[in-house]
């Protein structure tokens, strides 16, 4: 669970960062000022992927859900049936997170393009989006995982 909790806190962290850099890539931030301050989130922790764009986010966010809907959620399963509907409940939050993770790729792929002020909207609006769903899926799994996580043992990795 401490591990689970230091990820999540990880990844609430840098949303935030990305979405006051995105508001001020809204304003009009230069490019070269948006490069910098994603690569100022290297100094902040391991979710360094960031220093070169919000893809590297995404995919890190995809590949903790991934390993958790492969390994974690059906290791919970065993451990308590009776977190069926949790885990349920969290599968379809990592399904709407994946479209969410897709549309902010999708829309920091057209930065620097020739439809500029468009793509700064999009990403901000995808990026907004994201945080809607995914901080109030970290909670919920952090608070309903917590006790029968914390009975586990021989968890893979």
């Amino acid at each position: 669970m401490t591990e689970l909790r230091w990820v999540h806190d990880m990844i609430r962290r840098d949303l935030g960062v990305v979405e006051r850099l995105a508001d001020r890539v809204a304003a009009g931030l230069p490019a070269d000022e948006v490069r910098a301050g994603l690569r100022s989130l290297a100094a902040q922790g391991p979710l360094w992927q960031l220093k070169i764009n919000c893809l590297r986010y995404c995919r890190f966010v995809h590949g903790h859900h991934g390993l958790e809907s492969s390994m974690l959620f059906p290791a919970l399963r065993r451990g308590n049936p009776a977190l069926g509907p949790v885990i349920d409940r969290l599968e379809a939050d990592h399904r709407r997170v994946s479209g969410l993770l897709d549309e902010v790729e999708a829309a920091a792929g057209g930065l620097g393009g020739p439809d500029e002020p468009a793509v700064r909207g999009r990403l901000v609006a995808a990026l907004k989006g994201l945080a809607a769903e995914l901080l109030p899926h970290l909670e919920y799994e952090e608070e309903n995982i917590s006790a029968t996580l914390a009975t586990l043992t021989g968890l893979p990795g």
